[in-house]
């Protein structure tokens, strides 16, 4: 939770530095108003919530989101609520007027550096230029279901994702066919925005792309540790690298949105 809170503000910031960024009781805010739902987002905060507790702060979450003009995502950590709050979740999520999107898993590890990666078919390119960067945006909108100007909004112009961020694209010749960042973030490597085209699934792509932007986020920082947030589609990957998983999350969205 710490660690979304903290890249998330970055990426928001960098997309709209008058951007909604809060910390308010139990309850971050992050929230570009932008048309890449991802950086629209809010995240339940305390340790230990209860089910009454848990159920106020998801309708707080839910008015704030019913206040923006485009749509993002509730993400909630199943290890910060007590047992009764975590049973009742969904059905309290329900009552506030949230659906659950979809689910995924926190995942850590202690596991750099590694070796340096290889892909028979890929070669890798560090994301520097608008071409790059509208490539892997590309891929995250084909591999998320998005219309490709959605995942456009969320990174074109950006000067922190070809500086701050070790992001790179896994190219089959002139065709980019997955991608993978790392960044710094509180003393963590956090891998952000993991995408493969659905086109060339199955291959490997993304473990190859992602080992590439550890290797590079590790040898720039000396970190060791790294962490990051898995959908359940990618989560048997990063075991394979490294990664254990630790806290289930999910994602809320307003019902209808």
């Amino acid at each position: 939770m710490e660690q979304l809170a903290t890249v998330w503000r970055a990426m928001v910031l960098d997309r709209d530095p008058g951007a909604d960024v809060r910390d308010l009781p139990g309850i971050a805010v992050r929230w570009a108003e932008c048309r890449f739902g991802f950086w629209n987002c809010v995240t339940l905060t305390e340790v230990g919530a209860d089910a009454g507790l848990m159920e106020k702060r998801l309708g707080q979450a839910a008015e704030i989101m019913r206040a923006k003009a485009h749509a993002g995502f509730l993400w909630v950590f199943e290890d910060l609520l007590d047992s009764e709050a975590r049973a009742g979740l969904t059905e309290a999520a329900g009552r506030v007027g949230l659906v659950r999107a979809f689910s995924g898993t926190g995942m850590a590890g202690d596991l750099l550096p590694i070796p340096a990666p290889a892909h028979p078919d890929l070669t890798f390119v560090r994301v520097s230029t608008d071409e790059h960067l509208r490539a892997y945006a590309d891929l995250n909108s084909r591999a998320y279901g998005m219309p490709l100007e959605d995942g456009r909004d969320g990174l074109a112009g950006s000067g922190l994702w070809k500086t701050d961020v070790h992001a790179y694209l896994g190219m089959r010749g002139d065709l980019p066919v997955t991608c993978a960042g790392t960044v710094e973030a509180d003393g963590r490597l956090f891998v952000v925005l993991v995408a493969t085209d659905p086109r060339w699934e199955r291959r490997g792509y993304g473990e190859a792309v992602t080992r590439k932007a550890l290797y590079e986020g590790a040898r720039a920082t000396g970190l060791t540790r790294a962490t990051l947030h898995a959908t359940a589609a990618g989560a048997p990957v990063y075991p394979r690298i490294g990664f254990e998983p630790n806290s289930p999350l999910h994602f809320f969205a307003l019902e209808g949105s």
